[in-house]
């Protein structure tokens, strides 16, 4: 009987979700083989983490996890929106770099959680785990990433205070008397 199936429960359903994300799959089958189509119109490779492509940035003494979704632009840091967490316009460019770099700005999801350092390190980290979510999500776009500096991690670092001076390098004040 199984054989004898009825056009309906063989046809190809296309569905979308509550995120935007267009998935393909045939009903009446026990195995739902699902395509996900991102909205740039590329195929989005099925991650294991419940729809998040995750990528981890560092920079100083910062840590920063990029989680990313395909959906309409949302961009949380800290459980507060980018322009609350980050006054500086500066550090919001720093953060969205790789958004502008692919031109995939309102397309993505981005939750982010960051410790450690100050707010441009953090920005940093954020900027390079953001490059290597993205890497995640889109494959082909390593090049572009990678000609832009989003996985380049900053090695300078706060020099250490040596004995016998003020801070790294400052030494004491000479008096006359």
């Amino acid at each position: 009987m199984e054989e004898n199936k009825t056009e309906a429960e063989t046809e190809q359903v296309l569905t979308m979700d509550g995120s935007g994300i267009a998935s393909e799959s045939i009903a009446g089958e026990s195995e739902e083989a699902v395509v996900e189509v991102d909205p740039t119109g590329r195929l989005v490779e099925s991650s294991k983490s419940g729809g998040y492509h995750w990528g981890t940035g560092r920079r100083k003494n910062a840590v920063a996890r990029v989680r990313i979704r395909p959906g309409s632009g949302e961009f949380v840091v800290n459980g507060k929106v980018l322009g609350d967490y980050f006054p500086r316009g500066v550090d919001q460019s720093m953060c969205k770099s790789p958004l502008v770099t692919l031109e995939t700005g309102k397309k993505v999801d981005i939750f982010v959680n960051t410790h450690g350092g100050g707010n441009t390190g953090q920005a940093g980290a954020i900027r390079m785990g953001l490059g290597r979510a993205l890497l995640a999500l889109y494959p082909d776009a390593h090049r572009t990433l990678a000609e832009a500096g989003h996985f380049t991690r900053d090695p300078r670092m706060v020099e250490r205070k040596k004995y016998g001076r003020h801070g790294a390098r400052r030494g004491h004040q000479w008096g006359k008397r």
